[in-house]
């Protein structure tokens, strides 16, 4: 029965990870550089993310997990609504308003996400 319970949970883990990273969603051969007003903020697991507010839409910005940017001098009080953000990232394939974020800045300050 342990056996069995640990086979169940190792194949539910491997799915997830699966799921979860699934980069390949996103256009690397296609990068973009957007400017805008963070909207939104969430310092979360798996991944961070802003809403960011640019000249003609507003984009869902995946960034780095908590612990890789905290890290690498992003902390979560610089996530903040009305704070200026530039992000370097590839668009997501099949949603046109989703990026992930390679880098962004804030303040003049980059952080490099992965």
């Amino acid at each position: 029965m342990k056996k069995r319970l640990f086979l169940l949970a190792a194949l539910a883990t491997a799915a997830s990870a699966f799921a979860h990273h699934g980069w390949s969603e996103y256009q690397s051969d296609k990068p973009l550089d957007l400017t805008g007003t963070i909207e939104q903020a969430g310092y979360e697991q798996p991944h961070g993310f802003v809403r960011l507010k640019t000249a003609d839409k507003t984009w869902l910005v995946v960034l780095a997990p908590p612990s890789r940017m905290d890290s690498r001098g992003l902390p979560r009080d610089k996530l903040v609504a009305g704070q200026k953000a530039s992000v370097h990232g590839y668009p997501h394939r099949s949603k046109g308003d989703e990026l992930r974020a390679e880098r962004i800045t804030i303040e003049g300050k980059t952080t490099e996400l992965r």
